[in-house]
């Protein structure tokens, strides 16, 4: 075994790997760019590099985690034996696998040569089909041309698959029904794949209905020995990005299982594979229109292979929790089994060994916002809760405190859960991610929630276009009940309001709450006496009458502002209106915009507020960012069952005053990130949808295009500027307002003297 290990990554990855060293008692060395100077993993390790240029600060991952020559050098430095390259990055490129053995390094991974053949998918595909491993019909050339394209789909018929040959992770994919749509499509798959990959070689596949994406983990020591450790399901994808994965699928019956083990077996030792891999197969779905004993139906299923990732994948945790081997029915470590193999031992179980013990699903927590498109988002973790208890398990790479930047791929953490059964495994990864809190930046936790709920999911009916099939027919399925998106307020501005006749939507409770919390901050400390000076309180109260509001006006992004007013019920003369704690609010009545009034209290303990409205009690978790230079002030963020909000104070004289933030020509930043291209000028004449800049964030880009026809009177982005969501970037003046400007200039006077 070696002595030091310097794994080259970040995040939950590489503390991952960091503390199966620490239980080997391996010495492990961490790597970090400025911006993770002080992440998790840096602290977990027991030594850590700075990467980066010597002479300017740049966390860029070209600059840092990409950098080969300067991975080289830490390891130098602190006396690794072995780089592990985690899952990302540097994990599938055979430059970096040469250049650590010519270094004298061990790559704890496959050789290189296994590397190269599988990243390339036409090779790739040829070299299984020639082991005997099922393969997707499509075409068969090394470097098709436009025309061997369209034999291609002409000879195994629509619909068909383009794919990058160079490419992965879903980027490129062109699903095409149409044979008039080919070409087009074609040259439109050619470019993304020249710009993602630097390489437009395009394969072509048969498209396969409701397919299931199931993959093979296997495992082969450098003695001849080779074994899959069974299958996991990736089914429920979202852009082809997997969002939950399980193990075992309860598509596969034990014929097709075996089947698809042999042949994952066959594809690693075409390769000469040695170390953690997975094949990945696509499996044709059931028709859910056929009969219920199709289902179970016996013997082999189709299945055909799509590629081989030659690195441990994200969501091998299930397979180290479902999986056991032996008598003794023991689980295996997988980081530990890539450092045992790299380390020239053999592996000391066969395949009659192993087999599925139990159920085991997985999901991924991302810095996203599922209520606009998943866009990535980022900020500082105020609050951190992650779940614990029976059969969970979380891989985490954040801590309370931790920045989230567009610099890096948007995942946090995943939460894995085991049960006897999937029915137990479903509900405990429910509950749990109920459980987790995360407040500070908005992610996908709550969503996950949700899409563990769907009916198909928990029947097991998976394909890899449900997720989005949903979101377009069936979005209620997936919606937070909580958003502020479904708080549709009321323009009415009676003074008083009658009481509501029905209890109060869950969506008002997240504005009730954020305003009971503000309402609370507003109440001073006693005075060491006890005595609360009553004019200091917002209690309302006013002499001779009934309370008055006390108003709260709230905004959280991508949605209009609100008030939320405030009236003490109690408070009828000035004792009744000291009688107020820091921690506790008494009855009020709350009204949202102009809505009816409900009957409330709070209550705040630490960081819970429990929030009772109309008898019904609601525990939200609470957390304030008070980070210098906020434009409105503290921002209030509200955390339930997963998912998680902030809630900025609005100042309508304020937004009024800055004008451009009220014009409807304004184009705000929708996530972090940096922009990488402007393609206007202030004062340009636009029309709409033409693209204005490219905004990139978390390896995705957003184009910002003119809203409408006009010319641009704001141009505030620069080319490498760093962006905050919500920043104003330009404003697009509609013709009419540009064409109107004259006018409104010649009646200034008169207004001016009336």
């Amino acid at each position: 075994m070696f002595d030091t290990v310097l794994v080259a990554n970040r995040g939950e990855i590489a503390l991952r790997v960091i503390r199966t060293l620490r239980r080997l008692g391996v010495r492990s060395v961490a790597v970090f760019s400025d911006a993770d100077a002080d992440a998790p993993h840096v602290r977990e390790a027991d030594v850590a590099v700075r990467l980066g240029p010597t002479d300017r600060s740049d966390s860029s991952a070209a600059e840092t985690y990409l950098r080969i020559d300067q991975i080289l050098a830490a390891a130098r430095r602190t006396g690794a034996q072995a780089v592990h390259p985690g899952y990302g990055f540097l994990a599938e490129n055979p430059g970096f696998a040469r250049a650590c053995a010519d270094a004298g390094l061990v790559f704890i991974g496959p050789p290189p040569g296994a590397v190269e053949l599988m990243g390339d998918k036409i090779n790739a595909k040829e070299a299984v089909r020639a082991a005997g491993v099922p393969v997707v019909p499509g075409s068969q050339a090394t470097a098709p041309t436009d025309e061997d394209l369209v034999a291609a789909a002409d000879e195994i018929g629509y619909p068909v698959l383009l794919k990058p040959s160079a490419g992965g992770g879903g980027k490129g994919m062109r699903l095409v029904r149409d044979r008039a749509d080919l070409p087009a499509e074609i040259a439109a798959a050619r470019r993304v794949a020249r710009t993602a990959f630097g390489d437009d070689t395009l394969l072509l596949e048969r498209w396969v209905d409701r397919p299931r994406h199931i993959e093979v983990q296997v495992l082969a020591d450098a003695h001849g020995t080779t074994v899959h450790l069974g299958e996991r399901e990736c089914s429920l994808q979202r852009r082809h990005q997997k969002l939950i994965e399980e193990a075992p699928s309860v598509l596969l019956n034990a014929e097709t299982r075996a089947a698809m083990g042999a042949a994952a077996v066959r594809a690693a030792e075409s390769c000469g594979y040695t170390g953690a891999g997975t094949v990945e197969f696509i499996v044709p779905g059931i028709d859910p229109d056929a009969p219920a004993s199709a289902s179970a139906s016996e013997g082999v299923r189709d299945f055909f292979f799509m590629e081989m990732n030659t690195r441990l994948q994200v969501e091998h945790p299930v397979t180290e929790l479902a999986v056991a081997v032996g008598a003794d029915e023991a689980r295996l470590d997988l980081v530990e089994w890539q450092l045992r193999v790299a380390a020239g031992e053999t592996l000391s179980f066969s395949q009659s060994d192993i087999s599925f013990l139990g159920h085991a699903i997985e999901a991924r927590i991302c810095a996203e916002d599922p209520e606009r498109d998943f866009l990535p988002t980022g900020g500082r973790i105020l609050t951190l809760d992650e779940p614990r208890g029976e059969g969970i398990r979380v891989d985490s790479g954040v801590a309370p405190g931790t920045v989230v930047t567009s610099a890096y791929d948007p995942m946090l953490a995943k939460v894995i859960a085991y049960g006897p059964d999937r029915p137990t495994a479903l509900r405990r990864l429910r509950a749990a991610l109920a459980d987790t809190r995360i407040l500070g930046v908005t992610t996908n936790t709550g969503f996950l929630r949700r899409l563990l709920a769907h009916p198909e999911v928990a029947a097991g009916r998976l394909d890899t276009g449900l997720v989005e099939q949903t979101a377009q027919e069936q979005p209620a399925l997936l919606a937070a009940p909580y958003s502020p998106a479904n708080a549709a307020g009321t323009d009415a501005t009676t003074p008083d309001a009658p009481a509501a006749a029905e209890p109060a939507p869950p969506a008002h409770l997240l504005y009730y709450a954020a305003a009971l919390a503000r309402h609370l901050d507003l109440t001073p400390a006693a005075d060491p006496d006890g005595w609360t000076d009553p004019f200091s309180l917002p209690s309302g109260w006013r002499l001779g009458g009934t309370p008055a509001w006390t108003t709260h006006r709230l905004r959280t992004p991508g949605q209009d502002p609100v008030a939320v007013r405030v009236r003490s019920i109690t408070a009828g003369n000035v004792a009744d209106a000291t009688d107020n704690s820091a921690g506790l609010t008494r009855e009020v009545d709350l009204r949202l915009d102009g809505g009816p009034a409900h009957r409330a209290r709070a209550t705040l303990a630490g960081d819970r507020l429990h929030l009772t409205v109309d008898g019904l009690q609601t525990t939200f978790s609470l957390a304030t960012d008070t980070t210098p230079g906020l434009t409105a002030g503290p921002v209030t963020w509200l955390g339930i069952e997963g998912d998680a909000w902030p809630l900025h104070a609005y100042d309508p004289v304020v937004e009024s005053a800055t004008g451009a933030g009220a014009h409807h020509g304004a184009l705000t930043a929708p996530m972090p990130g940096t922009v990488t291209v402007v393609k206007t000028t202030a004062g340009e004449t636009v029309r709409k949808g033409q693209p204005l800049l490219v905004l990139e964030a978390m390896k995705m880009e957003h184009v910002i295009a003119a809203p409408h026809d006009g010319v641009v009177a704001e141009l505030r982005a620069t080319a490498g500027a760093t962006v905050a969501m919500e920043d104003l970037l330009v404003v697009v003046a509609p013709v009419e307002d540009t064409a109107a400007a004259p006018a409104a200039a010649s009646v200034e006077p008169a207004e001016v003297r009336s």
